[in-house]
């Protein structure tokens, strides 16, 4: 089921951020639960440090490198399409979503407030990498 979210923009299109945990209709692993747990520690902690938006625009970015800051394709790629790959037990061989966050926060300057949200991306790229 999925809880009510908020709306970002994708291709001019609003789509549904969740902001609570997505679950397809299938029986959860524990790999799901971990996931989807973590997931909601990445989502509570962007919006800690005050990198949520309550109201996000984003504009067709094919990659990360593309959205108009990182925290946003956090918020409207990242997040919605991890839960929906939990939600369906289907996940990628790797994820590097953690090193991504490094080199926007630890690189070329270091952004101490984002560094608790570095430590929780890194552990969920271990808990995708780990069967």
């Amino acid at each position: 089921m999925l809880n009510s979210g908020v709306a970002c923009f994708y291709a001019g299109h609003p789509i549904l951020v969740s902001t609570g945990r997505f679950m397809a209709s299938k029986q959860a692993t524990d790999k799901d639960v971990l996931v989807l747990a973590k997931l909601d520690e990445i989502e509570a902690e962007l919006k800690l440090i005050g990198f949520w938006s309550e109201t996000p625009e984003m504009t067709e970015p094919a990659n990360f490198l593309e959205a108009p800051s990182f925290e946003l394709w956090l918020q409207c790629v990242f997040l919605p399409h991890a839960r929906e790959a939990a939600g369906k037990g289907t996940y990628p061989d790797r994820s590097q979503v953690g090193l991504m966050a490094l080199r926007q926060y630890d690189y070329h300057s270091y952004v101490p407030e984002a560094q608790t949200l570095l430590k929780l991306l890194y552990e969920f790229d271990r808990l995708i990498e780990n069967e």
